[in-house]
């Protein structure tokens, strides 16, 4: 039995420039963290039972023969790209449920790759591990989704990921002091709207917007996303966490811009009153529509904006970070 552990991510600045229909034009920089929320994973050879059974919120069982008829598609697709044919036993808990703007998705695909390689002692490295979990989703199931959430999940901490238009991807530690990395937990806050969307519905939507030759107005936006992820990665090194909420702030304007699906009504009326109750900037993480928001306050306002946000029914939920990425927890 081999039980892995693999984080959510926490989006930071110039995410949806790791999208192919960007990157493989202009090139992709983004900065991203893993958070200290997580998807687990537990696999079993079993001895007596000769299919496939899987355990996730439905519960599937098949013979080996028959891969193709699993309906969870990560299941389905990495395991046919292991060309796995023993008896298995997968089961999954997480921390936060999917459709929800934390990556879990490829979460579960960075920790299930990763268990299946250690129950075959077949030694990749980090970044092996994140493009595996890239080829799964958007390759051999074709999501519409881009390189963000595996390599946050695969290395954990917060890291700067410079994509080249051929898709290769050059990751970058940030060195950040630990007192400021304590601030900056203080500081960042997250709050569950209670809705979850399809995100590749969302996804799809904005690849088509960035494609389309014409549609400059989107381009221009995607272009700005881009350069606040310097400017992201700039203030996270000079400690400036002002700036960072202020650059939350400018993101979340410009991602609004790329989909009408991003926000609503409702989800803009909440952005309004965390403003106005204390937070220098903030977004809804991943593809936008629900899910998580993010939020950076202003010093002294934590108890404000929770008392606010909560009091318009949206769930807080801690912000750690994790510097472990996808890992073994136990193997026996």
């Amino acid at each position: 039995m081999i039980i892995s552990r693999t984080p959510f991510r926490l989006p930071l600045g110039g995410g949806g420039t790791d999208l192919p229909s960007y990157y493989r034009e202009h090139g992709g920089f983004l900065v991203t963290a893993a958070l200290g929320l997580h998807m687990n994973i537990c696999i079993n050879e079993p001895v007596m039972l000769n299919q496939i059974k899987l355990n996730y919120s439905h519960t599937e069982c098949v013979n080996l023969e028959d891969l193709d008829q699993i309906r969870h598609e990560v299941v389905r697709e990495t395991l046919k790209y292991l060309k796995w044919n023993k008896p298995l036993e997968i089961s999954s808990m997480a921390d936060i449920a999917g459709g929800t703007g934390l990556g879990s998705s490829s979460s579960y695909t960075v920790g299930l790759l990763n268990s299946l390689n250690s129950l075959l002692r077949r030694h990749i490295s980090v970044q092996e591990l994140a493009e595996e979990a890239c080829k799964v989703e958007m390759e051999l199931i074709g999501k519409p989704v881009g390189k963000q959430d595996q390599y946050a999940a695969a290395f954990g901490g917060i890291i700067a990921l410079d994509i080249d238009r051929t898709g290769k991807v050059i990751v970058e530690r940030l060195d950040l002091e630990k007192e400021f990395l304590a601030e900056l937990q203080h500081r960042l806050m997250i709050f569950y709207t209670n809705i979850q969307r399809d995100a590749n519905e969302i996804l799809g939507e904005q690849q088509t917007q960035i494609l389309k030759k014409n549609n400059q107005h989107s381009l221009e936006a995607m272009h700005k996303i881009k350069s606040i992820g310097f400017e992201v990665k700039e203030a996270l090194e000079k400690g400036n966490i002002e700036a960072l909420g202020q650059l939350f702030h400018e993101h979340w304007l410009e991602k609004k811009r790329i989909s009408s699906k991003m926000s609503s009504s409702r989800i803009d009326e909440w952005y309004e009153l965390a403003i106005r109750s204390g937070a220098i900037g903030g977004k809804v993480m991943g593809a936008g529509g629900g899910g998580f928001f993010v939020f950076c306050c202003k010093q002294g306002k934590r108890q404000a904006l929770r008392a606010a946000l909560e009091g318009a029914d949206l769930k807080y939920a801690q912000c750690t970070f994790d510097f472990e990425g996808s890992k073994i927890i136990g193997n026996f």
